[in-house]
């Protein structure tokens, strides 16, 4: 009886840990959201930024709106580049840390189902030749057909998983098969291309960017990425049974066809409605659930949002540090993302065969 209430008070002190842990991310989430609205290429002053934000949630209260030039840089370019990359690292990271789950494997992100090199051959498409599949949709084509050949790639890696039956296995190397296929058909158009801004254009699209940013896409991948990253804490009991194996889940009544299903779904439309808007962004989704791991564990129920705090914080960090680093010029943020992702990656690696030597 005793040994029970020791493990009880355990596991509660462990999950008090990490809703610490969750805690202290959110807070240095919020302080670097305050250091990235702060700088940048014909930067306002930190008060004067804090005024005219203040003045538009409460106008009645007296606070400062600042000059016309002010409140253009905050709240048309500024806030929505930064409200815009706390939202896409989130989605990115907490769909990296399910499949992660789900796939039983740690290497994985939520791009091994051809996403990005789907979603790219859909903005390639619309970009070099103005070919869509759905017409009248104007400025927005490139964001549509990025997002249909995003969810074309998931469909084509079920269908084609289902011919061998639906394990993790058949999953990532049909994965695999068709992001090659979209990756040489996205080679082809640029080949292909008839003039060269085109190709140049599809290159930029294909950085990954949060400069394109507005109030109006925000309204759009907000509330898709809320709910599915709802959804995938609400998958997390099975996600957290699925990680130990398929014979276990069936001995303990989980479908994990089924929820292996479920959670494709849900990450495929959080990463390509992102992506739509952002163009193609590394690493976040396959660094940030390591960190998050090493800080919290591998529990499902608080590793999803430890990996989006995690996500947001490291990709706002990363397009801050584009916005500073060629003043007045940038880099897109999915080079600072590579840049930053791969040294920790190969860290990750070594420090993990160390493990598994001794």
């Amino acid at each position: 009886m005793s040994s029970t209430v020791e493990l009880k008070k355990l596991y509660q002190r462990s999950n008090k840990r990490k809703v610490l842990a969750i805690f202290f991310l959110f807070v240095m989430l919020f302080v670097v959201f305050i250091i990235s609205i702060s700088y940048g290429a014909g930067s306002p002053r930190f008060t004067e930024a804090i005024n005219v934000i203040l003045s538009k949630i409460f106008p009645n209260f007296g606070f400062e709106e600042g000059t016309r030039l002010t409140q253009t840089i905050i709240m048309d370019l500024r806030l929505p580049r930064i409200v815009l990359a706390v939202i896409a690292g989130m989605g990115l990271a907490a769909s990296g840390a399910t499949m992660q789950g789900v796939l039983r494997n740690p290497l994985v992100s939520s791009y091994i189902l051809g996403i990005s090199s789907a979603a790219g051959f859909g903005a390639a498409l619309a970009i070099t030749f103005g070919i869509g599949l759905i017409a009248g949709v104007g400025q927005y084509l490139v964001i549509f057909n990025a997002f249909i050949f995003s969810m074309l790639a998931m469909i084509m890696v079920y269908g084609i998983a289902r011919l061998r039956g639906v394990t993790t296995e058949t999953v990532i190397l049909a994965g695999v098969a068709v992001g090659y296929l979209f990756s040489a058909m996205l080679s082809l158009i640029q080949y292909l291309a008839p003039e060269h801004e085109a190709v140049r254009a599809v290159v930029f699209w294909l950085m990954g960017g949060l400069n394109s940013a507005t109030w109006n896409g925000i309204l759009i991948v907000f509330p898709v990425v809320v709910v599915t990253l709802i959804l995938m804490i609400f998958q997390s009991w099975n996600i957290n049974v699925m990680s130990m194996g398929e014979d276990v889940a069936t001995s303990l009544g989980v479908n994990s066809k089924r929820v292996l299903a479920i959670t494709m779904i849900l990450e495929t439309l959080a990463t390509a409605t992102i992506i739509a808007f952002t163009g193609v962004i590394g690493f976040v989704c396959l660094i940030a659930p390591h960190i998050a791991r090493i800080l919290i564990g591998s529990d499902y129920r608080f590793l999803i949002p430890c990996s989006a705090l995690v996500g947001a914080c490291l990709l706002l960090c990363s397009d801050t540090l584009g916005r500073l680093i060629l003043q007045p010029s940038e880099l897109p943020v999915g080079i600072v993302t590579s840049l930053l992702g791969v040294p920790f990656f190969i860290y990750i690696l070594i420090s993990k065969r160390r493990q598994s030597w001794s």
